[in-house]
């Protein structure tokens, strides 16, 4: 049987992998991003593994927008699999322009956590009138603990965790999987931004690989790589006042 699958943020980083990596005969994609060259790439070499794409350039954060398309791309290719993958990083924190990290900080919890809704909410309604489908939220390692170098970021990842958790039981005798998502370091356009060491920085496809595995297995909680995973778990056993010191000198987000 066909699939269709439909991906926000899918005009690059892990979106276009994750894109890749079920192009395939019989299924079709529908791909949303906001930079019209990137997405026709991505669809075009998911073209050449013979799925049938379709492209949308739409802002997550218009509700009314989104709707419409999700709407539109269900009503004649019915969902099996919707991934909520639009998302932004990079901040200012409050230091020399607090107007400036005002306006950051709600920019990004916009796109980060009401472009979530925007995506899962239209795609909820639909799987559930059919009693089967299956839902994956982006999150991100930074969601397990605020970091006084992106507080915004890690608290907006924080959100859609905990969100996605709570859906999977909410959504399970209706018949829809909800996975939560959340990767370490990925490279892509955003972290090739970061100028500080980023610990087992994983290549997008091994990425999309080890997402599509797991998806493929209705897992809950997908959080990669292992060890980065676990130190992360562990970070969060040290008393507070401890781990404030620890998290103090890492480095900010630009």
């Amino acid at each position: 049987m066909g699939q269709s699958i439909l991906i926000t943020g899918g005009s690059s980083g892990l979106g276009a992998a994750l894109a890749l990596e079920y192009a395939a005969k019989g299924v079709h994609l529908a791909l949303s991003g906001r930079n019209s060259t990137r997405l026709d790439a991505v669809a075009a070499l998911c073209t050449l593994k013979d799925a049938t794409v379709e492209t949308r350039l739409v802002d997550v954060t218009d509700q009314a927008a989104m709707q419409g398309w999700i709407e539109s791309v269900n009503a004649s290719h019915p969902l099996d699999l919707v991934i909520a993958n639009a998302g932004v990083t990079g901040e200012t924190v409050f230091s020399e322009d607090d107007v400036d990290a005002d306006r950051k900080a709600r920019a990004l919890f916009d796109i980060n956590v009401t472009g979530v809704f925007n995506t899962v909410h239209p795609a909820i309604n639909a799987m559930r009138l059919r009693g089967r489908g299956q839902i994956a939220i982006m999150s991100s390692l930074a969601g397990f603990r605020g970091l006084p170098s992106a507080p915004a970021y890690c608290a907006s990842k924080a959100a859609v965790r905990s969100y996605g958790e709570g859906l999977r039981g909410a959504l399970r005798d209706d018949g829809v999987g909800v996975s939560v998502i959340c990767p370490g370091y990925v490279k892509s356009r955003m972290t090739d931004a970061n100028d500080f060491p980023m610990p087992l920085l994983m290549e997008a496809d091994r990425a999309a690989r080890i997402i599509r595995k797991a998806l493929d297995r209705n897992r809950g909680r997908i959080a990669f790589p292992f060890a980065l995973y676990a130190m992360v778990w562990l970070l969060q056993t040290l008393p507070p006042g401890l781990l404030d010191r620890a998290v103090s000198k890492l480095p900010r987000k630009e």
